[in-house]
């Protein structure tokens, strides 16, 4: 037994000792360091101390029970292999559970495997969570399984450099606020996050892929959403669901069958997006309305945007690639508005065979026949000034990125 820097004691445990004894033996301040072997037991720590694993221990908690469960603040978890928790989900079972009032724990560079929920975050401040990879019971089906990490009621976490695949949602977001979520994997999985009820937060650098859904944003307002991937999703890359006074900005979705799915989103900013090689590049409806949409690349979507709505909305400033419009005097600012919901573009979805014919002078003659004769109009996104070029240099790297790549 040795001291720490902080003071406090090293507890060090070999294979074939108990690591919940140690732990319950420890002081508050010590750090319980556990040498490579496997460990089968349950560990319950209700003190200040640090948990660390030395050249990747592995904790089983023979599939009962949370493997770790943390019942103190200022509790560090790092460098072990947890895997086989139990399997209730009313009980929610995890690898990793921190109970309300334990605050400012640091969960980092472990691995859990074949836990029902990863991680289980509730009722606590600062936490940090960072560096895991998290792989859920795989063989059990989706709505069977819990999610990588479940966060609820909590005020400043930071989840930050994390893999979640194979569990039911990655990150699962429940009133909790002013939280980082950044540069992190999520991936076979049903949304990469679920997120609801939670205001004032940051989604920045994480990566969601062949997932059923990318990002789900519901019933959540001051959010910023930008530099994100979402790519290759069997429904949508990006869910905007009654969003408001948000930021969703410099962000990829490419390949899923709907880019953006925007319903009852207000008094947003949705600027500098690449959305391209979607089924749909945006499904908007539900009064989505008063939102600034600009300076975004739309390529190759099969649909560039199906609109049910009442009136037109007006989305300024956009690159198209369908456009069929011309630029007389150079200003690289289309002469003519884009418009999504025109009569051409409703016989494409009824006859996608058309868009073979896209660019061919009948094509172009129904698009004017249509602004000719305002009753074979339907309501849609019109784009007064739309792009002659996009502003995304590399788009060309993501037409190939979807579920098959």
């Amino acid at each position: 037994m040795g001291a720490n820097e902080a003071g406090g004691r090293i507890r060090t445990v070999r294979p074939g000792e108990s690591v919940a004894a140690a732990v319950s033996a420890a002081w508050p301040g010590d750090i319980v360091s556990v040498e490579r072997g496997l460990y089968t037991e349950h560990v319950v720590i209700d003190k200040p101390i640090t948990l660390r694993g030395v050249d990747s221990p592995t904790l089983s908690g023979g599939n009962s029970g949370d493997v770790i469960r943390v019942k103190a603040p200022d509790v560090v978890v790092e460098g072990l292999i947890v895997r086989d928790s139990g399997a209730d989900l009313t009980a929610q079972n995890a690898g990793i559970y921190v109970e309300p009032g334990s605050h400012r724990a640091i969960i980092r560079n472990n691995v859990l495997a074949y836990t029902l929920f990863g991680m289980w975050l509730q009722g606590v401040q600062d936490i940090q969570v960072t560096n895991n990879l998290i792989t859920g019971k795989r063989d059990f089906i989706s709505s069977q399984r819990g999610n990588g990490i479940q966060l609820y009621d909590t005020l400043r976490a930071r989840i930050v450099g994390n893999d979640i695949g194979f569990t039911r949602d990655g990150i699962y977001v429940d009133v909790s606020h002013h939280a980082l979520f950044r540069n992190n994997k999520l991936h076979h999985l049903r949304y990469g996050t679920h997120y609801m009820n939670s205001y004032h937060n940051v989604w920045e650098g994480n990566e969601t892929f062949l997932n059923r859904g990318g990002l789900a944003l519901m019933e959540v307002r001051n959010q910023v959403v930008w530099n994100n991937k979402a790519w290759g999703n069997s429904d949508h890359g990006i869910m905007l669901r009654t969003l408001q006074d948000s930021v969703i900005e410099n962000n990829v979705v490419a390949g899923n069958v709907k880019g953006f799915f925007i319903y009852d989103a207000e008094y947003n900013s949705i600027k500098n997006n690449l959305v391209i090689n979607n089924q749909i590049g945006v499904h908007l409806w539900a009064g989505s309305t008063y939102n600034k949409v600009e300076g975004n690349d739309f390529i190759r979507n099969r649909e560039q945007i199906k609109y049910v709505g009442a009136k037109d909305e007006y989305w300024d400033g956009n690159y198209w690639s369908n456009y069929v419009g011309w630029d007389r005097n150079g200003d690289s600012i289309g002469d003519i508005p884009y418009e999504a919901n025109d009569v051409v573009d409703r016989l494409s979805w009824k006859y996608p065979l058309l868009k073979l014919l896209l660019d061919s002078p009948s094509v172009q003659t129904l698009h004017l026949v249509a602004e000719q004769f305002p009753v074979l109009r339907a309501p849609s996104v019109v784009d007064r000034h739309p792009r002659m070029r996009p502003q995304h240099a590399d788009w060309r790297k993501w037409i190939e990125r979807n579920r098959d790549y």
